[in-house]
Protein backbone atom coordinates (compact mmCIF):
# COMPACT_ATOMS: atom_id res chain seq x y z
CA UNK A 1 0.00 0.00 0.00
CA UNK A 2 1.19 3.44 -1.14
CA UNK A 3 0.72 6.33 1.34
CA UNK A 4 0.34 10.14 0.38
CA UNK A 5 4.07 11.80 -0.79
CA UNK A 6 5.02 14.59 1.82
CA UNK A 7 8.41 17.18 2.32
CA UNK A 8 11.57 15.00 3.76
CA UNK A 9 13.11 17.11 6.24
CA UNK A 10 16.39 16.74 6.85
CA UNK A 11 15.99 18.26 10.25
CA UNK A 12 13.10 16.64 11.46
CA UNK A 13 14.75 12.59 10.15
CA UNK A 14 18.17 13.70 12.03
CA UNK A 15 16.03 13.90 15.03
CA UNK A 16 15.31 10.33 15.08
CA UNK A 17 17.61 8.52 17.75
CA UNK A 18 18.10 6.32 14.69
CA UNK A 19 19.81 8.97 12.61
CA UNK A 20 20.41 10.88 15.57
CA UNK A 21 24.23 10.11 15.03
CA UNK A 22 24.74 11.06 10.88
CA UNK A 23 26.30 13.82 9.54
CA UNK A 24 24.03 16.67 7.69
CA UNK A 25 25.70 15.35 4.16
CA UNK A 26 24.21 11.81 4.62
CA UNK A 27 20.90 13.01 6.40
CA UNK A 28 20.53 15.09 2.96
CA UNK A 29 21.64 11.60 1.24
CA UNK A 30 18.85 9.74 3.05
CA UNK A 31 15.84 12.73 2.16
CA UNK A 32 17.18 12.46 -1.83
CA UNK A 33 17.05 9.28 -2.03
CA UNK A 34 14.07 8.19 0.69
CA UNK A 35 10.71 9.72 0.97
CA UNK A 36 7.95 10.51 3.42
CA UNK A 37 5.00 9.23 2.87
CA UNK A 38 1.65 9.77 5.17
CA UNK A 39 -0.76 6.65 5.38
CA UNK A 40 -4.80 6.87 6.25
CA UNK A 41 -5.57 3.82 8.84
CA UNK A 42 -5.36 0.81 7.05
CA UNK A 43 -2.74 -1.58 6.24
CA UNK A 44 1.06 -0.55 5.52
CA UNK A 45 2.27 -3.82 3.99
CA UNK A 46 1.35 -8.25 4.68
CA UNK A 47 3.46 -10.70 6.12
CA UNK A 48 4.97 -12.47 3.46
CA UNK A 49 5.32 -9.65 0.65
CA UNK A 50 8.48 -9.22 -0.98
CA UNK A 51 10.11 -6.36 1.70
CA UNK A 52 10.55 -3.68 -0.63
CA UNK A 53 11.14 -0.37 1.70
CA UNK A 54 12.45 0.47 5.40
CA UNK A 55 9.95 1.73 7.34
CA UNK A 56 10.62 4.48 10.31
CA UNK A 57 7.57 5.94 11.45
CA UNK A 58 8.05 9.99 12.06
CA UNK A 59 4.44 10.33 14.39
CA UNK A 60 1.28 8.52 14.82
CA UNK A 61 1.10 4.73 15.60
CA UNK A 62 1.55 1.44 14.85
CA UNK A 63 0.48 -2.06 14.71
CA UNK A 64 2.73 -4.93 13.94
CA UNK A 65 0.84 -8.36 13.75
CA UNK A 66 1.78 -11.92 12.91
CA UNK A 67 -0.29 -14.50 11.37
CA UNK A 68 -0.87 -17.47 13.49
CA UNK A 69 -3.28 -20.47 11.98
CA UNK A 70 -6.13 -18.35 11.03
CA UNK A 71 -6.05 -15.74 13.12
CA UNK A 72 -3.90 -12.22 13.13
CA UNK A 73 -1.74 -12.31 16.30
CA UNK A 74 -0.97 -8.74 17.86
CA UNK A 75 3.05 -8.62 18.19
CA UNK A 76 3.48 -4.67 19.37
CA UNK A 77 1.53 -1.14 19.64
CA UNK A 78 3.40 2.27 19.30
CA UNK A 79 3.45 5.74 18.86
CA UNK A 80 6.84 5.96 19.83
CA UNK A 81 8.64 8.05 17.32
CA UNK A 82 11.78 6.56 15.41
CA UNK A 83 10.47 3.16 15.71
CA UNK A 84 11.08 1.15 12.60
CA UNK A 85 9.83 -2.47 10.47
CA UNK A 86 10.05 -3.71 7.07
CA UNK A 87 12.95 -4.92 4.99
CA UNK A 88 15.40 -4.34 8.19
CA UNK A 89 18.12 -8.03 6.54
CA UNK A 90 18.22 -6.42 3.37
CA UNK A 91 22.06 -5.93 3.59
CA UNK A 92 22.07 -9.53 3.48
CA UNK A 93 20.89 -9.63 -0.19
CA UNK A 94 20.08 -12.60 -1.57
CA UNK A 95 21.60 -14.87 0.92
CA UNK A 96 17.82 -14.69 2.55
CA UNK A 97 14.59 -14.84 1.18
CA UNK A 98 13.33 -10.88 1.20
CA UNK A 99 9.70 -10.81 2.30
CA UNK A 100 8.05 -9.38 5.49
CA UNK A 101 8.02 -11.60 8.10
CA UNK A 102 4.75 -9.96 9.85
CA UNK A 103 2.14 -7.22 8.87
CA UNK A 104 2.21 -3.33 9.34
CA UNK A 105 -1.08 -1.16 10.21
CA UNK A 106 -2.00 1.78 11.17
CA UNK A 107 -5.07 3.18 13.53
CA UNK A 108 -4.74 6.90 12.73
CA UNK A 109 -3.07 9.51 10.40
CA UNK A 110 0.87 8.27 10.22
CA UNK A 111 3.74 9.80 8.76
CA UNK A 112 6.41 7.51 7.70
CA UNK A 113 10.48 8.00 6.39
CA UNK A 114 10.60 5.42 3.58
CA UNK A 115 13.49 4.10 2.35
CA UNK A 116 13.78 1.29 -0.21
CA UNK A 117 15.35 -1.56 0.64
CA UNK A 118 18.25 -1.89 -2.00
CA UNK A 119 19.12 1.77 -0.86
CA UNK A 120 18.82 0.97 2.32
CA UNK A 121 21.23 -2.13 2.22
CA UNK A 122 24.10 0.22 -0.35
CA UNK A 123 24.16 2.87 2.33
CA UNK A 124 24.84 0.26 5.15
CA UNK A 125 27.56 -1.55 3.90
CA UNK A 126 28.94 1.99 2.77
CA UNK A 127 28.51 3.70 5.93
CA UNK A 128 28.83 0.96 8.64
CA UNK A 129 30.80 -1.71 6.66
CA UNK A 130 32.03 -3.50 10.10
CA UNK A 131 28.71 -2.95 11.46
CA UNK A 132 27.36 -5.32 8.80
CA UNK A 133 29.81 -7.65 8.89
CA UNK A 134 29.12 -7.90 12.68
CA UNK A 135 25.28 -8.16 12.04
CA UNK A 136 25.96 -10.76 9.20
CA UNK A 137 27.88 -13.09 11.45
CA UNK A 138 25.59 -12.75 14.12
CA UNK A 139 22.42 -13.50 11.66
CA UNK A 140 24.06 -16.14 10.65
CA UNK A 141 26.00 -17.65 13.16
CA UNK A 142 22.76 -18.18 15.35
CA UNK A 143 21.43 -19.73 11.95
CA UNK A 144 23.79 -22.17 12.26
CA UNK A 145 24.21 -22.76 15.93
CA UNK A 146 20.13 -23.09 15.77
CA UNK A 147 20.54 -25.88 12.93
CA UNK A 148 22.95 -27.62 14.50
CA UNK A 149 21.47 -27.50 18.22
CA UNK A 150 18.33 -28.65 16.90
CA UNK A 151 20.13 -31.72 14.80
CA UNK A 152 21.65 -32.67 18.23
CA UNK A 153 17.86 -32.75 19.55
CA UNK A 154 16.53 -34.85 17.05
CA UNK A 155 19.28 -36.99 17.71
CA UNK A 156 18.75 -36.86 21.48
CA UNK A 157 15.45 -37.83 21.14
CA UNK A 158 16.20 -40.43 18.85
CA UNK A 159 19.00 -42.01 21.51
CA UNK A 160 16.21 -41.95 23.89
CA UNK A 161 13.65 -43.49 21.82
CA UNK A 162 16.17 -46.23 20.34
CA UNK A 163 16.66 -47.43 23.42
CA UNK A 164 13.17 -47.22 24.96
CA UNK A 165 12.59 -49.70 21.69
CA UNK A 166 15.57 -51.78 22.30
CA UNK A 167 14.06 -52.42 25.88
CA UNK A 168 10.71 -52.89 24.85
CA UNK A 169 11.84 -55.14 21.99
CA UNK A 170 14.04 -56.82 24.42
CA UNK A 171 11.30 -58.25 27.01
CA UNK A 172 8.79 -60.02 24.23
CA UNK A 173 12.45 -61.42 22.15
CA UNK A 174 13.64 -63.03 25.33
CA UNK A 175 10.11 -64.38 26.45
CA UNK A 176 10.05 -66.00 22.93
CA UNK A 177 13.48 -67.68 23.21
CA UNK A 178 12.32 -69.25 26.59
CA UNK A 179 9.40 -70.31 25.34
CA UNK A 180 10.61 -71.54 22.38
CA UNK A 181 13.24 -73.31 24.45
CA UNK A 182 11.04 -75.02 27.23
CA UNK A 183 8.56 -75.79 24.25
CA UNK A 184 11.41 -78.03 23.08
CA UNK A 185 12.04 -79.85 26.26
CA UNK A 186 7.93 -80.27 26.40
CA UNK A 187 7.24 -81.95 22.96
CA UNK A 188 9.99 -84.45 23.55
CA UNK A 189 8.31 -85.01 26.76
CA UNK A 190 5.25 -85.64 25.15
CA UNK A 191 6.45 -87.75 22.49
CA UNK A 192 7.82 -89.79 25.29
CA UNK A 193 4.63 -90.35 27.22
CA UNK A 194 3.06 -90.93 23.89
CA UNK A 195 5.44 -94.14 23.48
CA UNK A 196 4.47 -95.50 26.67
CA UNK A 197 0.90 -95.26 25.99
CA UNK A 198 1.93 -96.52 22.88
CA UNK A 199 3.39 -99.35 24.30
CA UNK A 200 0.69 -100.61 26.57
CA UNK A 201 -2.17 -102.98 25.42
CA UNK A 202 -4.98 -100.27 24.44
CA UNK A 203 -7.90 -101.36 22.26
CA UNK A 204 -8.15 -98.56 19.31
CA UNK A 205 -10.85 -97.07 20.87
CA UNK A 206 -9.21 -95.64 23.92
CA UNK A 207 -6.68 -94.67 21.49
CA UNK A 208 -9.27 -92.93 19.92
CA UNK A 209 -10.84 -91.48 22.88
CA UNK A 210 -7.02 -90.07 24.30
CA UNK A 211 -6.53 -88.48 20.68
CA UNK A 212 -10.28 -86.98 20.72
CA UNK A 213 -9.75 -85.58 24.42
CA UNK A 214 -6.67 -84.13 23.46
CA UNK A 215 -7.99 -82.42 20.85
CA UNK A 216 -10.53 -81.03 22.71
CA UNK A 217 -8.23 -79.97 25.49
CA UNK A 218 -6.06 -77.83 23.07
CA UNK A 219 -9.00 -75.71 22.10
CA UNK A 220 -10.62 -75.29 25.27
CA UNK A 221 -6.85 -73.86 26.44
CA UNK A 222 -7.77 -71.35 23.49
CA UNK A 223 -10.92 -70.19 25.17
CA UNK A 224 -9.35 -70.48 28.10
CA UNK A 225 -11.26 -67.21 30.57
CA UNK A 226 -9.43 -64.76 32.71
CA UNK A 227 -9.51 -65.60 36.57
CA UNK A 228 -9.03 -63.17 38.92
CA UNK A 229 -6.10 -64.27 41.69
CA UNK A 230 -8.39 -64.86 44.04
CA UNK A 231 -10.82 -67.35 41.54
CA UNK A 232 -7.43 -69.06 40.18
CA UNK A 233 -6.21 -69.86 43.84
CA UNK A 234 -9.11 -71.35 44.38
CA UNK A 235 -9.33 -73.70 41.34
CA UNK A 236 -5.91 -74.76 41.64
CA UNK A 237 -6.86 -75.97 45.20
CA UNK A 238 -9.88 -77.84 44.27
CA UNK A 239 -7.94 -78.91 41.00
CA UNK A 240 -5.31 -80.04 43.22
CA UNK A 241 -7.54 -82.64 45.67
CA UNK A 242 -9.09 -83.91 42.59
CA UNK A 243 -5.80 -84.77 41.35
CA UNK A 244 -4.33 -86.10 44.80
CA UNK A 245 -7.99 -88.32 45.12
CA UNK A 246 -7.06 -90.16 41.67
CA UNK A 247 -3.54 -91.20 42.90
CA UNK A 248 -2.16 -88.77 40.39
CA UNK A 249 1.54 -88.02 41.41
CA UNK A 250 2.47 -84.16 41.74
CA UNK A 251 -0.79 -83.00 41.98
CA UNK A 252 -0.04 -79.54 43.35
CA UNK A 253 2.40 -78.98 39.97
CA UNK A 254 -0.15 -79.74 37.29
CA UNK A 255 -2.88 -78.44 38.93
CA UNK A 256 -1.71 -74.45 38.28
CA UNK A 257 -1.08 -75.10 34.52
CA UNK A 258 -5.13 -77.06 34.02
CA UNK A 259 -6.48 -73.78 35.57
CA UNK A 260 -4.03 -71.45 33.22
CA UNK A 261 -5.43 -73.26 30.52
CA UNK A 262 -9.31 -73.31 31.70
CA UNK A 263 -9.24 -77.07 32.96
CA UNK A 264 -11.75 -77.35 35.78
CA UNK A 265 -13.02 -80.92 37.74
CA UNK A 266 -15.74 -81.40 35.58
CA UNK A 267 -13.70 -81.47 32.75
CA UNK A 268 -10.97 -83.64 34.29
CA UNK A 269 -14.36 -85.82 35.46
CA UNK A 270 -14.89 -86.20 31.78
CA UNK A 271 -12.04 -87.54 31.42
CA UNK A 272 -11.77 -90.10 34.04
CA UNK A 273 -15.00 -91.33 32.53
CA UNK A 274 -13.18 -91.43 28.48
CA UNK A 275 -9.92 -93.46 30.21
CA UNK A 276 -9.64 -96.37 32.24
CA UNK A 277 -8.31 -96.38 35.70
CA UNK A 278 -4.85 -97.92 34.97
CA UNK A 279 -4.49 -95.24 32.27
CA UNK A 280 -5.72 -92.35 33.75
CA UNK A 281 -2.03 -91.36 35.19
CA UNK A 282 -0.45 -91.38 31.41
CA UNK A 283 -3.43 -90.05 30.29
CA UNK A 284 -3.11 -86.49 33.15
CA UNK A 285 0.44 -86.63 32.31
CA UNK A 286 -0.25 -86.70 28.43
CA UNK A 287 -3.14 -83.85 28.77
CA UNK A 288 -0.53 -82.06 31.10
CA UNK A 289 1.92 -81.63 28.17
CA UNK A 290 -0.50 -80.79 25.78
CA UNK A 291 -1.36 -78.17 27.97
CA UNK A 292 1.63 -76.64 28.41
CA UNK A 293 2.58 -77.03 24.72
CA UNK A 294 -0.41 -74.74 23.68
CA UNK A 295 0.45 -72.77 26.34
CA UNK A 296 3.66 -72.07 25.46
CA UNK A 297 3.07 -71.71 21.54
CA UNK A 298 0.53 -68.95 23.03
CA UNK A 299 3.00 -67.22 24.45
CA UNK A 300 5.22 -67.16 20.91
CA UNK A 301 2.15 -66.06 19.40
CA UNK A 302 2.02 -63.12 21.91
CA UNK A 303 5.79 -61.78 22.06
CA UNK A 304 5.96 -62.21 18.22
CA UNK A 305 2.52 -60.43 17.93
CA UNK A 306 4.14 -57.61 20.55
CA UNK A 307 7.61 -57.47 18.55
CA UNK A 308 5.71 -56.93 15.33
CA UNK A 309 3.49 -54.01 16.96
CA UNK A 310 6.17 -52.15 17.88
CA UNK A 311 8.16 -52.36 14.92
CA UNK A 312 4.72 -51.39 13.25
CA UNK A 313 4.72 -48.41 15.70
CA UNK A 314 8.12 -47.12 15.01
CA UNK A 315 7.45 -47.65 11.29
CA UNK A 316 4.53 -45.38 12.19
CA UNK A 317 6.45 -42.66 14.43
CA UNK A 318 8.94 -42.43 11.44
CA UNK A 319 6.70 -42.47 9.04
CA UNK A 320 9.43 -44.04 7.02
CA UNK A 321 7.01 -45.62 4.19
CA UNK A 322 4.30 -42.77 4.07
CA UNK A 323 4.59 -39.64 1.65
CA UNK A 324 5.73 -36.42 3.47
CA UNK A 325 2.69 -34.15 2.93
CA UNK A 326 -1.08 -36.32 3.27
CA UNK A 327 -4.25 -37.14 5.52
CA UNK A 328 -3.13 -38.42 8.69
CA UNK A 329 -5.14 -40.11 11.87
CA UNK A 330 -3.85 -38.37 14.83
CA UNK A 331 -4.83 -40.92 17.10
CA UNK A 332 -2.48 -43.23 15.32
CA UNK A 333 0.47 -40.74 15.50
CA UNK A 334 -0.16 -40.23 19.12
CA UNK A 335 -0.53 -43.51 20.09
CA UNK A 336 2.48 -44.68 18.20
CA UNK A 337 4.96 -41.71 19.77
CA UNK A 338 3.69 -42.63 23.44
CA UNK A 339 4.57 -46.47 22.54
CA UNK A 340 7.68 -45.21 21.69
CA UNK A 341 8.52 -43.16 24.62
CA UNK A 342 6.65 -46.12 26.97
CA UNK A 343 10.10 -46.72 28.25
CA UNK A 344 10.97 -42.91 29.19
CA UNK A 345 7.51 -41.99 30.52
CA UNK A 346 8.17 -45.43 32.70
CA UNK A 347 5.43 -47.11 35.64
CA UNK A 348 5.15 -44.06 37.92
CA UNK A 349 3.44 -42.02 35.18
CA UNK A 350 -0.01 -42.73 34.20
CA UNK A 351 -1.46 -41.95 31.26
CA UNK A 352 -4.79 -41.17 29.98
CA UNK A 353 -5.94 -41.27 26.68
CA UNK A 354 -9.25 -38.73 26.53
CA UNK A 355 -9.55 -39.37 22.34
CA UNK A 356 -12.49 -38.05 20.42
CA UNK A 357 -12.44 -40.46 17.70
CA UNK A 358 -15.19 -39.02 15.68
CA UNK A 359 -12.88 -36.54 14.44
CA UNK A 360 -11.51 -36.36 10.52
CA UNK A 361 -7.89 -37.40 9.14
CA UNK A 362 -6.54 -34.16 8.79
CA UNK A 363 -3.68 -32.79 6.30
CA UNK A 364 -0.64 -32.88 7.94
CA UNK A 365 3.46 -33.35 7.60
CA UNK A 366 2.87 -37.23 10.13
CA UNK A 367 6.31 -37.51 11.10
CA UNK A 368 6.67 -33.87 12.11
CA UNK A 369 3.31 -33.53 13.97
CA UNK A 370 5.37 -36.86 15.85
CA UNK A 371 8.09 -34.56 16.67
CA UNK A 372 5.67 -32.04 18.61
CA UNK A 373 4.08 -34.93 20.33
CA UNK A 374 7.32 -36.36 21.28
CA UNK A 375 9.07 -32.78 22.57
CA UNK A 376 5.61 -31.84 24.50
CA UNK A 377 5.37 -35.18 26.28
CA UNK A 378 9.27 -35.34 26.99
CA UNK A 379 8.59 -32.14 28.82
CA UNK A 380 5.59 -33.09 30.76
CA UNK A 381 7.40 -36.04 31.70
CA UNK A 382 10.12 -33.83 33.00
CA UNK A 383 8.00 -31.28 34.68
CA UNK A 384 6.35 -34.52 36.63
CA UNK A 385 10.20 -36.37 37.66
CA UNK A 386 10.57 -32.31 39.15
CA UNK A 387 7.32 -32.63 41.04
CA UNK A 388 8.12 -36.61 42.56
CA UNK A 389 8.67 -38.81 39.61
CA UNK A 390 4.25 -39.20 39.89
CA UNK A 391 1.78 -37.62 38.17
CA UNK A 392 -0.61 -38.26 35.31
CA UNK A 393 -0.50 -37.56 31.56
CA UNK A 394 -3.57 -36.67 30.33
CA UNK A 395 -3.84 -36.83 26.01
CA UNK A 396 -6.99 -35.12 25.05
CA UNK A 397 -8.28 -34.75 21.08
CA UNK A 398 -11.26 -32.21 20.93
CA UNK A 399 -12.93 -30.17 18.34
CA UNK A 400 -12.29 -26.68 18.30
CA UNK A 401 -14.65 -24.88 16.02
CA UNK A 402 -12.73 -25.47 12.42
CA UNK A 403 -9.64 -26.48 14.07
CA UNK A 404 -8.34 -29.78 15.38
CA UNK A 405 -7.49 -29.86 19.02
CA UNK A 406 -4.40 -31.66 20.93
CA UNK A 407 -3.96 -31.13 24.62
CA UNK A 408 -1.26 -32.39 27.02
CA UNK A 409 -1.80 -32.23 30.31
CA UNK A 410 0.41 -32.71 32.94
CA UNK A 411 0.57 -32.77 36.65
CA UNK A 412 3.70 -31.71 37.09
CA UNK A 413 5.67 -28.10 39.02
CA UNK A 414 4.40 -25.55 36.59
CA UNK A 415 5.78 -23.08 34.24
CA UNK A 416 6.76 -19.86 36.61
CA UNK A 417 4.62 -16.73 35.10
CA UNK A 418 7.87 -15.20 34.36
CA UNK A 419 8.92 -17.88 32.03
CA UNK A 420 5.72 -18.42 30.08
CA UNK A 421 6.16 -15.75 27.56
CA UNK A 422 10.00 -17.30 26.78
CA UNK A 423 9.20 -20.79 26.35
CA UNK A 424 8.88 -20.88 22.47
CA UNK A 425 11.86 -18.84 22.46
CA UNK A 426 15.41 -20.72 20.91
CA UNK A 427 17.58 -21.85 23.39
CA UNK A 428 15.46 -20.70 26.19
CA UNK A 429 15.53 -23.66 28.67
CA UNK A 430 14.13 -24.54 32.51
CA UNK A 431 16.35 -27.75 32.70
CA UNK A 432 19.54 -28.05 34.05
CA UNK A 433 22.34 -27.49 32.76
CA UNK A 434 23.33 -30.29 30.26
CA UNK A 435 19.37 -31.82 29.87
CA UNK A 436 18.33 -29.20 27.96
CA UNK A 437 18.81 -27.45 24.82
CA UNK A 438 16.02 -24.79 25.01
CA UNK A 439 14.63 -25.80 21.04
CA UNK A 440 12.05 -28.37 21.70
CA UNK A 441 9.59 -25.97 21.83
CA UNK A 442 11.12 -23.84 19.43
CA UNK A 443 10.95 -26.53 16.90
CA UNK A 444 7.51 -27.23 17.70
CA UNK A 445 6.52 -23.94 17.58
CA UNK A 446 8.11 -23.65 14.18
CA UNK A 447 6.32 -26.99 12.89
CA UNK A 448 3.23 -26.24 14.06
CA UNK A 449 2.37 -22.73 13.32
CA UNK A 450 5.03 -22.37 9.97
CA UNK A 451 4.15 -25.46 8.57
CA UNK A 452 0.98 -26.64 9.17
CA UNK A 453 -1.15 -23.03 10.11
CA UNK A 454 -2.06 -23.98 13.31
CA UNK A 455 -1.27 -23.08 17.13
CA UNK A 456 0.35 -23.69 20.61
CA UNK A 457 -0.60 -22.17 23.57
CA UNK A 458 -0.39 -23.05 27.35
CA UNK A 459 -2.23 -22.47 30.66
CA UNK A 460 -0.36 -23.65 33.66
CA UNK A 461 -0.35 -23.66 37.43
CA UNK A 462 1.45 -25.81 39.68
CA UNK A 463 0.07 -29.28 39.34
CA UNK A 464 -1.72 -28.51 36.05
CA UNK A 465 0.03 -27.19 33.08
CA UNK A 466 -1.81 -27.84 29.31
CA UNK A 467 0.37 -27.27 25.90
CA UNK A 468 -2.34 -27.32 23.49
CA UNK A 469 -1.72 -27.64 20.00
CA UNK A 470 -4.92 -26.12 17.57
CA UNK A 471 -4.39 -27.72 13.71
CA UNK A 472 -6.49 -26.53 10.82
CA UNK A 473 -8.91 -29.49 9.72
CA UNK A 474 -8.64 -28.32 6.06
CA UNK A 475 -5.45 -27.99 4.15
CA UNK A 476 -3.85 -24.95 4.07
CA UNK A 477 -1.25 -23.58 0.63
CA UNK A 478 1.82 -25.65 1.84
CA UNK A 479 4.35 -23.61 3.04
CA UNK A 480 8.71 -24.85 3.47
CA UNK A 481 9.15 -24.66 7.28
Amino acid sequence: MSGRPAPCNPQEIGALFLFEKLTPEQLGRLCSEGRVERFEPGPVYTEGEPATCFYVMLEGTVVLYRRVGGDDVEVTRTSQRGVYAGSMQAYLGDRVRQVYNNSMRVTEPTRFFVLPADTFAGIMQEWFPMAVHLLEGLFFGSKSAQRAIGQRERLLALGSLSAGLTHELNNPAAAAVRATATLRERVGKMRHKLAVIAQGSYSPEVMANLIDIQERTAERVAKAPGLSPLEASDREDTVTDWLDDQGIPEGWRIAPTFVQAGLDVDWLDQVKAAVDEDILPSAIGWLNYTVETELLMDEINDSTARISHLVDAAKQYSQLDRAPFRHADVHELLDSTLLMLSGKIGKRIKVVKDYDRTLPEIPAYPAELNQVWTNLIDNAVAAMNSAGGEGTLTVRTASDHDRLLVEFRDTGVGIPAEDRGRIFDPFFTTKPVGEGTGLGLDISWRIVVNKHHGNIQVESEPGDTRFQVLLPLTAVEEESA
